[in-house]
């Protein structure tokens, strides 16, 4: 079905051909008609907020394509993010069980696609089927186990370029380390700062000096690393 910002939306969970293994909605084919039928299924441009900070929690979110970055901000208006969701990911998950407000603010950064559903649909949906409630515990380990990194990551790096390299390195993983690697969703300066806890002009300078050392390059908004071992010696 087409739908608008050049998405080709599914219907229905059934046909989609988008799931990986460690998805939240990769269940049986019983089970997942009863999620699909609890699911509203809507297209979102980028830019699009789901959810607030503090907010109390309506349901999650299940992006089927598309990105989604997650963030919160200081009373001073500084802002982090946490972490950017791809397709598979579940949004809120951890508020609507504990019922608690959401911990941070939800905003897509290109056009997606997402299911929503309801928080009650929900938790009587997990608590009839063990194998929904398996899947959202290792949900919700997975989101703990990337944050602990992220945030370890995050304060442990001896140097701001370190942080910077290992955010570039991220984009692109499992790359051949003598072939050029591009990496996939460019981000601004000012959206890799709030990643890494710097400025943007931090950052400005800081891919300046990889550019004129010819680590990475720039092809139109495509970043490419040209040197992967130089990256990963800042951070190591």
């Amino acid at each position: 079905m087409k739908a608008p910002y050049g998405l080709n939306i599914l219907g229905t969970c059934l046909n989609c051909d988008r799931r990986q293994p460690e998805s939240f909605c990769n269940v049986s084919p019983d089970l997942l008609r009863s999620l699909s039928a609890l699911a509203h299924h809507s297209a979102y441009p980028s830019r699009a907020v789901l959810f607030v900070e503090g907010q109390i929690p309506r349901g999650v979110y299940l992006l089927c394509q598309g990105e989604v970055k997650l963030f919160t901000t200081s009373p001073e208006g500084k802002t982090l993010i946490i972490r950017r969701a791809g397709p598979g990911g579940v949004l809120g998950l951890s508020a609507v069980l504990t019922g608690v407000e959401y911990e941070l603010t939800a905003e897509t950064t290109a056009p997606s696609q997402l299911n929503f559903i309801r928080r009650d649909p929900l938790l009587g949906w997990l608590q009839q089927h063990s194998e929904a409630a398996l899947r959202a515990a290792l949900a919700l380990s997975r989101e703990y186990e990337c944050a602990y990194h992220d945030i370890r990551d995050l304060l442990l790096a001896r140097s701001s370029v370190g942080k910077l390299a290992k955010l570039l390195l991220s984009r692109c993983p499992g790359q051949d380390p003598c072939e050029e690697a591009k990496v996939r969703s460019a981000l601004t300066h000012e959206e890799m700062a709030q990643m890494i806890g710097a400025s943007r002009e931090t950052v400005t300078r800081l891919m300046g000096q990889l550019k004129k050392k010819q680590f990475i390059r720039q092809e139109g908004s495509t970043l490419v690393i040209r040197n992967r071992p130089a990256l990963e010696a800042m951070v190591a």
